[in-house]
């Protein structure tokens, strides 16, 4: 009668272990415009901010300074209506090394094709990746980035916003401007949702790994 306590203590720290290890503080989407209306200098530019954002050092100290210590990162490329992307999974972070490793993804993975921009499908897509995500978040959070505002879809942003929201998820935004007037409104007011949603603004896509950089100590933080 004694033995199954004693059989179960292995078992106990086994399951311990695997959940220390799947155990993250935020697990983020970066969701980005791939639509028509970017050229391939533009999105040459987008991935590599990515590439550079993850790997900086301000952001390898935000992720550390959690109580974890550790992040769960996939970016999801969107645009056309219902055609929103995952083009790369789900990642842990944690230190310089495994940031490397998946700036080399960011920048390698192939471009989907998109157009339009249908920024409700791309939250409900990155919502459902989030859902199915193998990390234990204590945090989980849409970063869409786009430089235009939502156009046509299979469900219109503010649904898809407001379904994310209630299922815990925080959505912020980094809008890319580019003269068009009233963007930061329109993500402001038809995307952004959860405690502490914010939009930051990037000039232009040369200006988007520094904008992202400190979206993402924010987030992370």
């Amino acid at each position: 009668m004694r033995r199954r306590p004693l059989l179960a203590v292995p078992f106990l720290a086994m399951s311990t272990a695997a959940a220390a290890e799947t155990a993250v503080d935020v697990a983020l989407v970066l969701a980005v415009d791939a639509s028509g209306s970017i050229g391939e200098e533009e999105f040459r530019l987008q991935r590599e901010g990515c590439a550079e954002a993850i790997t900086h050092p301000a952001v390898l100290a935000a992720i550390r300074g959690g109580a974890l210590g550790r992040i769960a990162l996939a970016m999801v490329e969107w645009g056309a209506p219902g055609g929103a992307a995952t083009v790369v999974g789900w990642q842990a972070v944690q230190d310089a090394g495994s940031a490397a490793a998946l700036a080399a993804r960011f920048r390698e993975a192939p471009r989907s094709a998109q157009s339009w921009n249908a920024i409700g499908d791309a939250i409900d897509h990155a919502s459902a990746l989030l859902q199915a995500c193998p990390f234990e978040a204590t945090r989980q959070v849409i970063d869409v980035s786009g430089d235009g505002p939502d156009m046509r879809g299979l469900r219109r942003a503010p649904l898809a916003r407001d379904e994310a929201v209630a299922a815990g998820i925080t959505i912020n935004a980094l809008a890319i401007l580019r003269g068009r007037p009233g963007l930061v409104e329109s993500y402001q007011a038809e995307v952004i949702g959860g405690p502490g949603a914010f939009v930051l603004t990037a000039d232009g896509r040369a200006d988007f790994s520094r904008a992202l950089r400190a979206k993402l100590v924010r987030e992370i933080a």
